[in-house]
């Protein structure tokens, strides 16, 4: 299964798709908006919808002028606008903040794009600090520093390596005076004892304050199930699996004959832009698909029911010929369907605790022992860290086990046993 990319079609691939990395790394449901805003200055391409079936045939007859042909795509444009609501995925958002004056360097925006891809769909930060700084070959503290700027950032909250600094986060986009400030921090701080500042006069606008901060910080940003259509399909068939991808939702481009047939140079420059635009969308097909047998081969043991594996994305890039930042637009707001249910592609690409066990398959199992665990006597971080050894027949360190508890927004076993005892 394993692929062979020749040197020829990685020479072909690469700078279109520099020219187009909006194509490659939008959603499917993004993706008819990215080609129209390529297509807004060309009257002679059109887009077909297949996921929009009540828009009409964009097919414009030939004998139109040419600023007919210009209103007539304007229409709709302003059509598909009105029918079709667009927004921006989480990374998106992030992504188009990284510029000055809040990360003015090169490095600094290296940095914040590398953070960017270890913030988990729920927000959190969850990546190493000191790997960061060592691919960058910079001090830990500098990559900290940048990671706190996105304090400063939409959602407010991102980037948060748990709940209580995330709040903390969200606290200081709020105006208001330092007298209620510091209420509110101490509180964040100390939740469970909150009731202890209840004698304070701000006590009552701190607690409103508090219960407006969002947990997790990308809360707005999950998809909804109507929204989610995944990009691959990952099939058991006869003992084996396929992999095909969903194109049934990819827009056609149709190129006007009157423009295939002329012969001016205006005409033939529009021409080749349409004809590139139809290569980058058939370049994202193409390396969608690779990255789906990719991840079958990498991930073979997970499709027969076991844990997911360590997988980096320069694994992937380096198969393939790219570097992992283009495979990390690739797998940008994309999702798997198998007989497991329905995957962000990105999950499957995890840190290594050793050769065969990633930190995805700890955390798994950190979550079902909490399900499992005694109400009356919770688990421990202490136990959790027997349980897994036990289990995984590894050494860990008890500080990695409260790290994962805490990027799961899993409370500790004395505040789940208070928890426990109200449920009661």
């Amino acid at each position: 299964m394993k692929l062979k990319q020749s040197q020829n079609l990685k020479t072909k691939l690469s700078p279109t798709l520099k020219s187009w990395f909006p194509i490659l790394q939008s959603s499917t449901l993004e993706l008819e908006n990215i080609l129209n805003e390529f297509i807004e200055q060309n009257p002679f391409v059109d887009i077909q919808s297949n996921i929009q079936e009540s828009l009409p045939s964009p097919t414009i007859p030939v004998k139109q002028s040419f600023k007919q042909n210009i209103n007539s795509k304007k229409y709709m444009s302003d059509k598909i606008e009105a029918l079709s609501i667009y927004e921006k995925s989480l990374y998106e958002t992030l992504e188009s903040q990284i510029v000055p004056p809040l990360f003015p360097t090169p490095i600094s925006q290296k940095i914040a794009f590398i953070i960017i891809d270890n913030i988990n769909n729920e927000g959190y930060f969850e990546g190493d600090i000191d790997e960061i700084a060592k691919i960058c070959s910079v001090e830990s503290n500098i990559v900290e520093n940048i990671r706190i700027r996105f304090s400063k950032i939409d959602p407010p909250g991102i980037a948060a390596i748990n709940p209580i600094e995330s709040m903390i986060f969200q606290l200081d986009d709020f105006d208001i005076s330092g007298e209620l400030y510091d209420l509110s921090f101490n509180i964040i701080n100390d939740l469970k004892n909150h009731k202890k500042h209840i004698k304070n006069p701000l006590y009552e606008d701190s607690m409103k304050l508090i219960s407006r901060l969002k947990n997790p910080p990308a809360a707005d940003y999950f998809p909804k199930d109507s929204q989610i259509i995944p990009d691959i399909f990952i099939n058991n068939i006869d003992g084996g699996f396929e992999v095909n991808l969903n194109d049934d939702y990819y827009p056609n481009i149709i190129i006007h004959k009157i423009a295939q047939d002329s012969k001016e140079n205006a005409i033939k420059t529009k021409l080749k832009e349409a004809r590139d635009l139809i290569d980058a969308l058939n370049m994202r097909k193409s390396t969608i698909k690779k990255i789906g047998l990719m991840i079958l081969e990498y991930q073979y043991d997970f499709f027969t029911g076991g844990n997911i594996k360590p997988l980096k994305l320069k694994d992937i890039a380096i198969e393939l010929g790219h570097n992992p930042s283009t495979i990390s637009r690739a797998i940008a707001n994309k999702y798997l369907e198998c007989n497991r249910g329905i995957y962000p592609i990105k999950s499957f690409f995890t840190t290594a605790i050793t050769e065969d066990t990633s930190n995805t398959s700890i955390k798994d199992f950190i979550l079902e022992c909490i399900k499992k665990e005694d109400r009356k006597n919770p688990l421990s971080d202490i136990k959790l860290l027997e349980l897994i050894e036990i289990e995984f027949k590894l050494k860990m360190v008890r500080r990695t086990i409260t790290k994962y508890r805490k990027q799961l927004n899993i409370a500790s076993s004395g505040e789940r046993k208070r928890m426990y005892e109200i449920e009661l």
